[in-house]
């Protein structure tokens, strides 16, 4: 056996909150404390002097799209565009200096002065004739395709959610993205694979849920994903629904995936209009799309349950997590809900949900993965939520608070590339809600990141994702400044440094405030990362 012993450093451990030195055996944490009894309890351990840095639990993303995530890091992201006419224009140099098809993520037509997306005739002129590009909207449920690229599809003119000239929605999204992403060769998909991997270890992630599906990226990525040898940990969800145990078993041997669940779709976006809402939008006269029913949703969580798979659904409006809370709710009718509750079936999103909804949804043991990153993008009473829904329903988003004091478990992720792969900034925008209320005490949303992250994961071990004894060696190192014990309400914020507190203290999340720089990165003693 080998270990090693971490001195100097600043632990977060809830069984030893005021430790500086871990011991870590064969991968294993092994004893925390003060240094002078480590150095004499392992007198032959490696010494590694971690100089003051702040070890804590590393993160799991529950929610993310890896090849995406990589295509947009090393391609053409449009994220940062200003305007129309500047998303133009980086279409357009992007497309002098790359030959081939071109790929593009991240616009948000509602932050341009124009206040509407590119036209195929703009991104035509753009690109250059007969060039085929594909331009993902921000939330991945929308986007514009070049004039060759909708010729090389040619149902798509008779597809759900076309319209001439227009972005792309629902189906006829679908079957454009799957034409676009069917150029990349096994090389590309590597490339952005492992670029995307290795920026998750540089946030400290050690493990990520990569949410795949027929009408996200498809079976080749998907298995190729799993193949894919990285230090980082990829648990793979497939959002295809089924109707029995034996189609269940047989789709998750298939594909060599953990669970059917993820992105499988019961609505899509509100940026994209195709959120699936009890009442028409505020700008729009639609009540967006829906891919299941309750029916459905029932048949899916019915089956999973049976044959012992984790199931799971996107779902964003308030009409959408209806139909999953019907649906869960009549398997455990049938069932029992210690029976569905066992299998750690999860919601991801759950956007716009009331008080009666999330008490279903904790009758039935349903974990939600949300992502805090949504509210700091898009909400606050002149963000696009708020132009979609109307204020008054867009307060009602993400209410974090409410699901957590009902009992539902939460997990913290990011729906990289949607929002960036970062968890300190989702574990902020948690903490610093937009509407009053809703937000997370800093110790909750940190624990959302990572405990609660691993047992959306189906590690129901009690110790994944913290730092006692027994559990994995799967940390980071951080440069933080004080670390510090919040206590929030919604009328005061209440702070120490105090170690007399016996809590285990956590960095500043002021808005403003830097947030801590990885170091290093450890999955199960092995280190994935170093700056």
């Amino acid at each position: 056996m080998s270990t090693q012993l971490l001195v100097g450093g600043r632990i977060h451990s809830s069984s030893s909150p005021d430790a500086t030195t871990m011991a870590v055996t064969d991968g294993t944490v092994v004893w925390l404390g003060a240094e002078r009894p480590g150095r004499a309890l392992y007198p032959d351990a490696e010494i590694i002097d971690v100089g003051g840095a702040f070890v804590a639990p590393a993160f799991v993303d529950p929610h993310v799209h890896v090849t995406g995530l990589g295509l947009q890091l090393t391609g053409l992201d449009l994220s940062g565009a200003t305007s129309l006419a500047h998303c133009l224009e980086l279409v357009r140099d992007h497309a002098a200096a790359h030959p081939g098809a071109v790929l593009g993520d991240g616009w948000d037509e509602t932050r341009w002065p124009e206040r509407r997306p590119p036209s195929v005739a703009e991104i035509d002129a753009a690109a250059g004739p007969g060039r085929a590009v594909y331009l993902s909207r921000v939330d991945a449920h929308s986007a514009i395709a070049s004039s060759a690229l909708l010729d090389a599809v040619p149902a798509v003119t008779a597809a759900n959610g076309y319209t001439a000239g227009a972005p792309l929605r629902a189906e006829a999204h679908h079957l454009v993205r799957a034409a676009a992403l069917g150029g990349l060769d096994p090389a590309q998909r590597d490339r952005a694979r492992r670029v995307a991997l290795d920026r998750a270890a540089a946030q400290g992630v050690v493990a990520v849920h990569e949410c795949a599906g027929p009408e996200i990226s498809g079976r080749a990525d998907v298995t190729e994903l799993l193949a894919f040898e990285h230090g980082v940990e990829v648990r793979a969800y497939w959002g295809e629904a089924v109707r029995s145990a034996d189609e269940a078993r047989d789709l998750v041997r298939e594909l060599g995936v953990h669970g059917l669940a993820g992105d499988l779709f019961v609505d899509g976006s509100l940026g994209s209009h195709t959120a699936w809402l009890r009442a028409p939008y505020a700008d729009c006269d639609t009540q967006g799309v829906h891919y299941l029913d309750a029916e459905a949703v029932a048949a899916h969580v019915r089956a999973c349950t049976e044959a012992g798979v984790q199931a799971g659904f996107h779902a964003i409006g308030d009409a959408a997590v209806d139909a999953v809370v019907d649906g869960f709710s009549r398997v455990a009718a049938d069932l029992g809900a210690p029976a569905v509750a066992g299998r750690g079936h999860r919601v991801e999103h759950a956007e716009l949900l009331d008080a009666g909804q999330i008490a279903a949804l904790a009758a039935c043991g349903v974990i939600a993965s949300v992502q805090p990153g949504f509210d700091a993008a898009w909400g606050g009473p002149d963000g696009m939520y708020a132009t979609r829904l109307g204020a008054e329903r867009a307060a009602a988003l993400n209410p974090f608070a409410a699901l957590a004091a009902a009992g539902v478990a939460l997990a913290i992720g990011s729906d990289a590339p949607v929002t960036a792969l970062n968890p300190w900034e989702a574990i902020r925008a948690a903490v610093h809600h937009r509407t009053t209320g809703h937000h997370l005490s800093p110790r909750a949303a940190f624990a959302a990141a990572t405990r609660g992250a691993w047992r959306a994961g189906g590690v129901r071990d009690g110790i994944a994702g913290t730092l006692v004894p027994g559990a994995p060696a799967s940390y980071a190192l951080w440069e933080a400044g004080d670390l510090v014990v919040a206590a929030a309400s919604d009328s005061v914020q209440r702070w120490s440094t105090d170690p007399r507190s016996r809590v285990p203290g956590l960095p500043r999340l002021d808005p403003g405030s830097p947030l801590p720089r990885c170091l290093r990165t450890v999955h199960r003693g092995v280190t994935i990362h170093e700056a």
